[in-house]
Protein backbone atom coordinates (compact mmCIF):
# COMPACT_ATOMS: atom_id res chain seq x y z
CA UNK A 1 0.00 0.00 0.00
CA UNK A 2 2.85 2.38 0.89
CA UNK A 3 4.46 1.64 -2.47
CA UNK A 4 1.27 2.52 -4.33
CA UNK A 5 0.94 5.82 -2.44
CA UNK A 6 4.59 6.69 -3.16
CA UNK A 7 4.13 6.06 -6.88
CA UNK A 8 1.02 8.23 -6.97
CA UNK A 9 2.85 11.04 -5.20
CA UNK A 10 5.72 10.91 -7.68
CA UNK A 11 3.57 11.03 -10.82
CA UNK A 12 2.96 14.80 -10.73
CA UNK A 13 6.67 15.39 -10.19
CA UNK A 14 7.59 13.19 -13.14
CA UNK A 15 5.01 14.95 -15.32
CA UNK A 16 6.34 18.39 -14.45
CA UNK A 17 9.91 17.32 -15.17
CA UNK A 18 8.98 15.90 -18.54
CA UNK A 19 7.36 19.17 -19.60
CA UNK A 20 9.86 21.77 -18.43
CA UNK A 21 12.62 23.50 -20.40
CA UNK A 22 15.02 20.59 -19.79
CA UNK A 23 13.18 18.29 -22.17
CA UNK A 24 14.95 17.39 -25.39
CA UNK A 25 11.65 17.11 -27.24
CA UNK A 26 10.06 19.64 -29.59
CA UNK A 27 8.38 22.41 -27.60
CA UNK A 28 5.89 24.32 -29.72
CA UNK A 29 5.22 27.09 -27.19
CA UNK A 30 4.16 30.10 -29.25
CA UNK A 31 5.13 33.72 -28.62
CA UNK A 32 2.30 36.13 -29.24
CA UNK A 33 3.49 39.10 -31.30
CA UNK A 34 1.30 42.14 -30.83
CA UNK A 35 1.58 44.96 -33.33
CA UNK A 36 1.68 48.31 -31.48
CA UNK A 37 -1.47 50.33 -32.18
CA UNK A 38 0.55 53.23 -33.65
CA UNK A 39 2.48 50.97 -36.06
CA UNK A 40 1.62 49.93 -39.63
CA UNK A 41 0.89 46.23 -40.32
CA UNK A 42 3.63 43.62 -40.21
CA UNK A 43 5.52 43.01 -43.45
CA UNK A 44 7.03 39.74 -42.20
CA UNK A 45 4.92 36.61 -42.71
CA UNK A 46 4.75 34.95 -39.31
CA UNK A 47 2.93 31.93 -40.75
CA UNK A 48 6.07 30.90 -42.61
CA UNK A 49 8.17 31.05 -39.45
CA UNK A 50 5.97 31.06 -36.33
CA UNK A 51 7.54 32.56 -33.23
CA UNK A 52 8.19 30.08 -30.43
CA UNK A 53 9.99 30.36 -27.11
CA UNK A 54 12.70 27.89 -28.06
CA UNK A 55 13.07 29.25 -31.58
CA UNK A 56 13.69 32.69 -30.12
CA UNK A 57 16.10 31.27 -27.51
CA UNK A 58 18.05 29.48 -30.22
CA UNK A 59 18.14 32.62 -32.35
CA UNK A 60 19.53 34.66 -29.47
CA UNK A 61 22.24 32.08 -28.78
CA UNK A 62 23.24 32.16 -32.45
CA UNK A 63 23.20 35.96 -32.51
CA UNK A 64 25.80 36.17 -29.76
CA UNK A 65 27.95 33.17 -30.77
CA UNK A 66 31.35 34.20 -32.11
CA UNK A 67 31.90 30.68 -33.42
CA UNK A 68 29.78 31.56 -36.45
CA UNK A 69 32.75 33.59 -37.71
CA UNK A 70 36.08 32.31 -38.98
CA UNK A 71 38.03 33.68 -36.01
CA UNK A 72 35.57 32.40 -33.40
CA UNK A 73 35.17 35.88 -31.96
CA UNK A 74 33.05 38.13 -34.17
CA UNK A 75 29.37 37.44 -33.55
CA UNK A 76 26.36 39.33 -34.87
CA UNK A 77 26.24 40.99 -31.46
CA UNK A 78 29.83 42.20 -31.89
CA UNK A 79 28.68 44.98 -34.22
CA UNK A 80 25.07 45.17 -33.00
CA UNK A 81 25.25 46.26 -29.35
CA UNK A 82 21.92 46.46 -27.55
CA UNK A 83 22.57 49.55 -25.42
CA UNK A 84 23.42 51.41 -28.65
CA UNK A 85 20.22 50.30 -30.38
CA UNK A 86 22.12 47.31 -31.78
CA UNK A 87 24.63 49.47 -33.65
CA UNK A 88 28.43 49.73 -33.38
CA UNK A 89 28.36 53.07 -31.56
CA UNK A 90 31.09 55.59 -32.43
CA UNK A 91 32.52 53.32 -35.13
CA UNK A 92 32.28 54.97 -38.53
CA UNK A 93 32.45 51.64 -40.37
CA UNK A 94 31.61 48.11 -39.31
CA UNK A 95 34.48 45.94 -38.07
CA UNK A 96 35.05 42.27 -38.80
CA UNK A 97 37.43 39.34 -38.48
CA UNK A 98 41.15 40.03 -38.58
CA UNK A 99 40.53 43.69 -37.77
CA UNK A 100 38.97 44.15 -41.18
CA UNK A 101 36.98 47.36 -41.65
CA UNK A 102 34.06 47.69 -44.03
CA UNK A 103 32.84 50.72 -45.96
CA UNK A 104 29.43 51.25 -44.35
CA UNK A 105 28.10 52.15 -40.94
CA UNK A 106 26.40 49.40 -38.93
CA UNK A 107 22.60 49.92 -39.09
CA UNK A 108 20.43 49.34 -36.01
CA UNK A 109 18.35 46.21 -35.47
CA UNK A 110 14.84 47.35 -34.59
CA UNK A 111 11.36 46.76 -35.98
CA UNK A 112 12.75 44.74 -38.89
CA UNK A 113 9.53 42.73 -39.18
CA UNK A 114 7.83 45.90 -40.42
CA UNK A 115 10.35 46.46 -43.21
CA UNK A 116 10.46 45.06 -46.72
CA UNK A 117 14.18 45.19 -47.52
CA UNK A 118 17.45 45.17 -45.61
CA UNK A 119 20.97 46.56 -45.79
CA UNK A 120 21.75 50.11 -46.91
CA UNK A 121 21.25 49.13 -50.55
CA UNK A 122 18.36 46.67 -50.14
CA UNK A 123 20.54 43.71 -51.05
CA UNK A 124 17.97 41.28 -49.64
CA UNK A 125 14.21 41.42 -49.24
CA UNK A 126 13.79 38.51 -46.80
CA UNK A 127 14.66 38.93 -43.15
CA UNK A 128 15.52 35.23 -42.67
CA UNK A 129 18.11 35.45 -45.45
CA UNK A 130 19.66 38.74 -44.35
CA UNK A 131 22.19 37.13 -41.93
CA UNK A 132 23.81 35.31 -44.85
CA UNK A 133 25.33 38.59 -46.03
CA UNK A 134 27.41 39.41 -42.94
CA UNK A 135 27.96 35.71 -42.15
CA UNK A 136 29.66 35.00 -45.45
CA UNK A 137 31.29 38.40 -46.00
CA UNK A 138 35.09 38.10 -46.01
CA UNK A 139 35.29 41.48 -44.31
CA UNK A 140 32.68 40.88 -41.62
CA UNK A 141 32.31 37.33 -40.23
CA UNK A 142 33.88 35.28 -43.03
CA UNK A 143 31.85 32.28 -41.92
CA UNK A 144 31.56 28.95 -43.70
CA UNK A 145 28.06 27.48 -43.50
CA UNK A 146 29.24 23.87 -43.66
CA UNK A 147 31.67 24.49 -40.82
CA UNK A 148 29.03 26.33 -38.80
CA UNK A 149 26.60 23.43 -39.15
CA UNK A 150 29.33 20.99 -38.18
CA UNK A 151 30.13 23.06 -35.09
CA UNK A 152 26.48 23.15 -34.05
CA UNK A 153 26.05 19.41 -34.55
CA UNK A 154 28.93 18.73 -32.18
CA UNK A 155 27.65 21.13 -29.51
CA UNK A 156 25.31 19.59 -26.90
CA UNK A 157 23.52 22.88 -26.22
CA UNK A 158 22.73 23.32 -29.92
CA UNK A 159 21.69 19.66 -30.24
CA UNK A 160 19.12 20.21 -27.53
CA UNK A 161 17.88 23.60 -28.71
CA UNK A 162 17.35 22.54 -32.33
CA UNK A 163 15.27 19.56 -31.11
CA UNK A 164 13.22 21.87 -28.91
CA UNK A 165 12.80 24.63 -31.49
CA UNK A 166 11.87 22.71 -34.64
CA UNK A 167 9.61 19.75 -35.25
CA UNK A 168 12.19 18.00 -37.42
CA UNK A 169 15.00 18.83 -34.97
CA UNK A 170 17.36 19.22 -37.90
CA UNK A 171 20.60 21.11 -37.34
CA UNK A 172 20.99 22.82 -40.67
CA UNK A 173 21.39 26.28 -42.16
CA UNK A 174 17.66 26.60 -42.91
CA UNK A 175 16.62 26.15 -39.29
CA UNK A 176 19.54 28.29 -38.15
CA UNK A 177 18.35 31.19 -40.31
CA UNK A 178 14.76 30.72 -39.17
CA UNK A 179 15.86 30.94 -35.54
CA UNK A 180 17.86 34.10 -36.22
CA UNK A 181 14.80 35.47 -38.02
CA UNK A 182 12.64 34.84 -34.96
CA UNK A 183 15.10 36.67 -32.74
CA UNK A 184 15.24 39.67 -35.08
CA UNK A 185 11.45 39.82 -35.39
CA UNK A 186 11.16 40.07 -31.62
CA UNK A 187 13.72 42.88 -31.32
CA UNK A 188 11.19 45.69 -31.53
CA UNK A 189 11.20 49.25 -30.26
CA UNK A 190 7.77 50.69 -29.53
CA UNK A 191 7.85 52.18 -26.03
CA UNK A 192 9.62 55.49 -26.33
CA UNK A 193 8.11 58.60 -24.77
CA UNK A 194 6.89 59.51 -28.25
CA UNK A 195 5.06 56.17 -28.56
CA UNK A 196 3.33 56.75 -25.25
CA UNK A 197 2.39 60.24 -26.43
CA UNK A 198 0.94 58.82 -29.62
CA UNK A 199 -1.01 56.16 -27.74
CA UNK A 200 -2.09 58.57 -25.01
CA UNK A 201 -0.43 56.44 -22.34
CA UNK A 202 1.08 57.44 -18.99
CA UNK A 203 4.60 58.80 -19.43
CA UNK A 204 3.81 60.25 -22.82
CA UNK A 205 4.07 63.94 -21.97
CA UNK A 206 6.08 66.08 -24.38
CA UNK A 207 7.40 69.55 -23.59
CA UNK A 208 6.38 72.51 -25.71
CA UNK A 209 9.80 72.51 -27.32
CA UNK A 210 9.42 68.84 -28.24
CA UNK A 211 5.91 69.42 -29.59
CA UNK A 212 7.20 72.30 -31.68
CA UNK A 213 9.92 70.00 -32.97
CA UNK A 214 7.32 67.39 -33.88
CA UNK A 215 5.42 70.01 -35.88
CA UNK A 216 8.59 71.03 -37.73
CA UNK A 217 9.42 67.37 -38.31
CA UNK A 218 6.01 66.74 -39.90
CA UNK A 219 6.46 69.76 -42.12
CA UNK A 220 10.02 69.15 -43.28
CA UNK A 221 11.10 65.55 -42.60
CA UNK A 222 8.11 63.19 -42.50
CA UNK A 223 7.80 62.70 -46.26
CA UNK A 224 10.82 60.36 -46.10
CA UNK A 225 10.82 59.38 -42.42
CA UNK A 226 7.20 58.35 -42.62
CA UNK A 227 4.79 56.68 -40.18
CA UNK A 228 5.72 55.93 -36.58
CA UNK A 229 8.46 53.67 -37.93
CA UNK A 230 10.12 56.87 -39.21
CA UNK A 231 11.02 55.43 -42.59
CA UNK A 232 9.14 54.88 -45.83
CA UNK A 233 11.53 52.03 -46.76
CA UNK A 234 12.53 53.85 -49.94
CA UNK A 235 15.99 54.56 -51.41
CA UNK A 236 17.07 58.14 -51.85
CA UNK A 237 20.09 60.25 -52.69
CA UNK A 238 20.18 62.78 -49.84
CA UNK A 239 22.89 64.97 -51.30
CA UNK A 240 26.00 63.68 -49.55
CA UNK A 241 29.27 64.54 -51.24
CA UNK A 242 30.74 61.32 -52.65
CA UNK A 243 33.80 60.03 -50.81
CA UNK A 244 36.26 59.45 -53.69
CA UNK A 245 38.26 56.92 -51.68
CA UNK A 246 35.25 54.60 -51.49
CA UNK A 247 32.85 55.79 -54.19
CA UNK A 248 29.97 53.81 -52.70
CA UNK A 249 27.39 53.75 -55.49
CA UNK A 250 24.60 52.59 -53.18
CA UNK A 251 21.44 51.01 -54.57
CA UNK A 252 22.94 50.88 -58.07
CA UNK A 253 25.12 47.99 -56.91
CA UNK A 254 21.94 45.91 -56.57
CA UNK A 255 19.77 47.11 -59.44
CA UNK A 256 22.35 48.44 -61.96
CA UNK A 257 19.81 51.10 -62.87
CA UNK A 258 21.38 54.53 -63.52
CA UNK A 259 18.63 56.25 -61.56
CA UNK A 260 19.77 54.40 -58.43
CA UNK A 261 23.28 55.82 -58.31
CA UNK A 262 24.16 57.00 -54.77
CA UNK A 263 20.76 56.11 -53.34
CA UNK A 264 20.58 54.48 -49.92
CA UNK A 265 17.76 53.14 -47.80
CA UNK A 266 16.02 55.76 -45.67
CA UNK A 267 16.91 54.75 -42.10
CA UNK A 268 14.48 54.78 -39.22
CA UNK A 269 15.04 57.60 -36.75
CA UNK A 270 14.02 55.56 -33.74
CA UNK A 271 16.64 55.65 -30.97
CA UNK A 272 18.60 58.04 -33.17
CA UNK A 273 20.08 59.63 -30.05
CA UNK A 274 21.94 56.35 -29.42
CA UNK A 275 23.12 55.42 -32.93
CA UNK A 276 25.84 57.92 -33.83
CA UNK A 277 27.65 58.23 -36.17
CA UNK A 278 25.07 58.88 -38.89
CA UNK A 279 24.56 58.24 -42.61
CA UNK A 280 25.55 55.11 -44.54
CA UNK A 281 29.22 55.98 -44.11
CA UNK A 282 29.05 57.36 -40.58
CA UNK A 283 30.40 60.76 -41.59
CA UNK A 284 28.40 62.80 -39.05
CA UNK A 285 28.84 62.32 -35.31
CA UNK A 286 26.06 64.58 -34.02
CA UNK A 287 22.42 65.21 -34.86
CA UNK A 288 23.28 68.88 -35.22
CA UNK A 289 25.77 67.99 -37.97
CA UNK A 290 23.08 65.98 -39.76
CA UNK A 291 20.67 68.92 -39.69
CA UNK A 292 23.42 71.28 -40.85
CA UNK A 293 23.92 69.03 -43.85
CA UNK A 294 20.27 69.22 -44.83
CA UNK A 295 20.16 72.98 -44.24
CA UNK A 296 23.30 73.98 -46.10
CA UNK A 297 25.42 70.99 -47.17
CA UNK A 298 23.34 69.22 -49.83
CA UNK A 299 25.25 68.55 -53.06
CA UNK A 300 23.33 68.46 -56.34
CA UNK A 301 23.58 65.47 -58.68
CA UNK A 302 21.44 63.79 -61.36
CA UNK A 303 19.88 61.41 -58.81
CA UNK A 304 19.41 63.86 -55.93
CA UNK A 305 16.04 63.38 -54.28
CA UNK A 306 13.56 65.90 -55.75
CA UNK A 307 12.36 66.77 -52.25
CA UNK A 308 15.76 68.37 -51.59
CA UNK A 309 15.48 70.85 -54.45
CA UNK A 310 11.74 71.44 -54.69
CA UNK A 311 11.88 74.85 -53.01
CA UNK A 312 14.10 76.32 -55.71
CA UNK A 313 17.22 75.89 -53.64
CA UNK A 314 19.08 72.84 -52.39
CA UNK A 315 18.32 71.29 -49.04
CA UNK A 316 15.77 71.98 -46.33
CA UNK A 317 15.59 75.51 -44.92
CA UNK A 318 16.15 75.28 -41.16
CA UNK A 319 16.79 78.07 -38.69
CA UNK A 320 18.94 77.58 -35.62
CA UNK A 321 15.83 77.57 -33.44
CA UNK A 322 14.17 74.95 -35.65
CA UNK A 323 17.24 72.71 -35.43
CA UNK A 324 17.23 72.92 -31.64
CA UNK A 325 13.56 71.96 -31.51
CA UNK A 326 14.03 69.12 -33.98
CA UNK A 327 16.84 67.62 -31.90
CA UNK A 328 14.66 67.88 -28.79
CA UNK A 329 11.90 66.00 -30.58
CA UNK A 330 14.21 63.32 -31.99
CA UNK A 331 15.38 62.50 -28.47
CA UNK A 332 11.80 61.57 -27.53
CA UNK A 333 12.25 58.54 -29.85
CA UNK A 334 14.69 56.91 -27.41
CA UNK A 335 13.18 53.69 -26.06
CA UNK A 336 14.87 52.73 -22.80
CA UNK A 337 12.80 49.56 -22.44
CA UNK A 338 14.14 48.24 -25.75
CA UNK A 339 17.70 49.32 -24.93
CA UNK A 340 17.68 47.40 -21.63
CA UNK A 341 15.28 44.50 -22.31
CA UNK A 342 16.90 41.38 -20.85
CA UNK A 343 15.15 39.22 -23.44
CA UNK A 344 17.47 40.64 -26.08
CA UNK A 345 20.70 40.77 -24.08
CA UNK A 346 23.50 38.25 -24.17
CA UNK A 347 23.54 37.65 -20.43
Amino acid sequence: MKVKILVLLMLPLLWSCSNDGDSDEYQNIPIAFKVPSNFPPLAYNLQNNPLTEKGFELGKKLFYDGRLSSDGLVSCGFCHIQEDAFTHHEHTFSHGVGDNIGTRNTPPIQNLAFQTAYMWDGATTHLDLQPLIPLTSEIEMNGNLAEIVSMMKSDKAYQKLFKQAFSDGAINSENMLKALGQFMVMVTSSNSRFDKFRRNEPGGNLTQEELDGYTIFNQKCASCHATDLFTDNSYRNNGLAVNPLINDIGRYRVTELPEDYYKFKVPSLRNIEKTAPYMHDGRFFTLEAVLNHYAQGVVDSPTLDPALKSSGSLGIPLSGNEKTKLVAFLKTLTDMQYLTDKRFSEY
